[in-house]
């Protein structure tokens, strides 16, 4: 009982440590056509090289603002890279972001001196880059979004319009807490937050580095400065006391935010601020207050109303009271629909007569687009390499999302029973491609029209075609496909055009497509030499299949490797009998010398025998 106890205290203990060791927030800037890691001052910030993320060419940077971060490179995306780009990030944990973008000029004279681009991020396009951009200090030099990453990725791309190639001079990916910016109801699904501007009322000069310490919440933020909303009489305050900020806050905002003000004047009590926005559009207004006019000492001494257009969205606000004393700050957000191209944020006093105001921040809501079914955005991927496509087709990103720029070729429809874009049409037709086709292609489960007439594809026609059940047309005339027809065609029930012209086809027609023509469906085999067995084209001989050509074919090999081998052994046996002959044709003459040599010795042998025998059988000589 004791060890049990000792365990769940222990237990316990590590549970109250968890926190303690719990993973850094994720972070990654990286240096765009950087070949080394480097560091920006004055915080000597880390800037990882850009190394696999992305096509483009790399080249020399100029800043075109202060609040470009100090870097010397860039990446740059002529048309000829295709019209649009993607800097495509892996590993990414799932969680809230900042996504900064920054951009550069190319320090080349012969470059555009200011190119215009759109941008996206996850398919969602959130910036249109303006005219003039590269002319002004703000918010113009840079784009910056909150958004949840789900999938382990994030997809950042750039889209040519045609006026000068995209130039990218910094990313940054920042993890920030779940609840940043959290703006009521729809938070989180399928929103993005864009930055429209940030305003630091009653400063001189830009704030631009004061949280660089704000890793944790989303690296360094620029505020723009703003002494008077128009009117001469508004007056700045500043004040160098500690300001409190709520401690659960999932925001973080430097202290010298709240450390100046704007505050109305006895002869224009109102504070009011204007800003030209897109219409049409919804905006998250956020507005920071603190007490910090020594004139003010307690709750009740200076209230006001707020409105946005004339609307008034907070009554009776009472910095004091609400924030809980002097020297706290106290944050407001509303978030509004807007159908002008105007803006106004009014402060009318109520009790009191002079209105306040710290910072003001102003987000476009964004709705997140509805992406592609994964599978068929590999599938593609795929098909883009086996074809061989060429680079000015881009196939970059995700091919539906941004609507504005969809992939050439592809036709995409929206399934709203899953909620995601499907490719339901491919149209490559005189293209110059010179690839195969890959059994990939019946991933894209939606195709109903297939257009790769016109190239130089060759190869087998995949049977996996057959597996497209929604298909209606299929053009692959005019290429060099060989070898036989699928079966599996015969099973595309819905297919109501099929042209195999012009290429180099044999075999039979399958018998399921001829009876299809029963039907009024249209195809074409013409201009195939070998194809057979419906009305127009040759009678088929016997037919036979795949596999039993291959083992004709083997078998035709084997018999020729044995014929080859019985005539190489005769044609070495009959040189050998040739030589042999012609051996005994040379030596001949010596040769017949020495038989009636041997004739002559074996006869004299003989008769000397025959005399001996004689004398053996008379006797001894008389003589003797």
């Amino acid at each position: 009982m004791l060890r049990l106890r000792l365990i769940l205290l222990l237990l316990a203990f590590c549970l109250e440590l968890k926190p303690s060791f719990s993973r850094a927030p994720y972070a990654l800037r990286i240096s765009c056509g950087a070949r080394n890691d480097v560091h920006s001052p004055p915080s000597n910030t880390l800037w990882y090289k850009d190394f696999a993320y992305t096509g483009g060419i790399p080249g020399n940077a100029t800043r075109p603002s202060f609040i470009s971060p100090k870097l010397s490179t860039l990446r740059y995306f002529p048309l000829s890279e295709g019209p649009e780009n993607c800097y495509n990030i892996n590993r990414v944990p799932h969680g809230h972001y900042s996504v900064r973008i920054f951009f550069g000029l190319v320090a080349e004279p012969s470059f555009d001196n200011e190119p215009l681009f759109d941008v996206s991020v996850e398919g969602t396009l959130i910036y249109s880059l303006p005219s003039g951009w590269s002319n002004h200090d703000d918010e113009r030099a840079f784009v910056e979004a909150f958004i949840f990453l789900k999938d382990g990725t994030a997809s950042l791309c750039f889209h040519s319009t045609g006026h000068g190639a995209p130039a990218i001079l910094a990313i940054e990916i920042l993890q920030v807490d779940n609840k940043a910016y959290y703006f009521g109801p729809g938070y989180g699904q399928g929103v993005i937050l864009r930055t429209d501007r940030r305003l630091s009322c009653g400063t001189r000069d830009p704030k631009f580095g004061v949280d660089y310490s704000a890793d944790h919440w989303g690296g360094d933020r620029f505020w723009n400065s703003i002494q008077t909303f128009g009117e001469i009489s508004d007056r700045a305050i500043s004040t160098t006391n500690s300001i409190k900020q709520a401690s659960k806050s999932p925001n973080f905002y430097p202290e010298a935010l709240y450390q100046t003000a704007l505050v109305s004047s006895d002869s224009q009590p109102d504070l009011a601020y204007t800003a030209e926005v897109e219409p049409n559009r919804n905006y998250s207004i956020w507005l920071h207050f603190a007490e910090i006019d020594p004139s003010v000492t307690a709750a009740g001494q200076r209230v006001f109303d707020i409105s946005v257009n004339g609307d008034i969205k907070f009554r009776d606000v009472d910095i004091v009271g609400m924030a809980g004393g002097i020297n706290s700050a106290l944050v407001l957000n509303t978030t509004v629909a807007l159908s002008g191209r105007t803006l106004t944020i009014t402060m009318h006093p109520t009790k009191g007569t002079h209105a306040i105001i710290n910072a003001i921040e102003i987000f476009e809501l964004v709705i997140a687009a509805s992406k592609t079914l994964q599978d068929e955005v590999r599938a593609l991927q795929k098909l883009k390499s086996a074809l061989g496509l060429p680079l000015r087709f881009g196939w970059n990103g995700d091919p539906c999302v941004p609507q504005q720029h969809p992939w050439s070729g592809v036709d995409c429809l929206y399934d709203r029973t899953i909620s995601k874009y499907v490719i339901d049409g491919l149209g490559l037709d005189n293209q110059g491609l010179r690839g195969s086709l890959p059994d990939d292609i019946s991933q894209l489960h939606h195709l109903q029209n297939i257009n790769l007439s016109g190239n130089s594809l060759h190869g087998f026609i995949p049977s996996s075609l057959g597996k497209i059940a929604s298909l209606e047309i299929l053009d692959l005339s005019y290429n060099f496909f060989n070898g036989s027809i699928p079966e599996s065609l015969g099973q595309l029930t819905l297919l109501q055009r099929l042209n195999l012209n012009s290429n180099s086809l044999s075999g039979k027609v399958p018998v399921a497509l001829g009876g299809r023509l029963l039907h009024r469906a249209s195809y074409n085999f013409t201009d195939n030499k070998g194809l057979c067995g419906i009305p127009g084209l040759p009678t088929c001989g016997p037919h036979l299949s795949a596999g039993a050509k291959i083992g004709i074919g083997l078998g035709g090999c084997v018999a020729f490797l044995l014929l080859v081998t019985c005539l190489t052994c005769w044609w070495k046996r009959r040189q050998n009998i040739l030589r042999a002959q012609r051996i005994a044709a040379r030596d001949a003459p010596y040769a017949k010398a020495r038989t009636q040599f041997s004739r002559d010795v074996q006869m004299a042998r003989h008769h000397s025998h025959e005399n001996a025998r004689t004398a053996d059988e008379n006797g001894p000589s008389l003589l003797s």
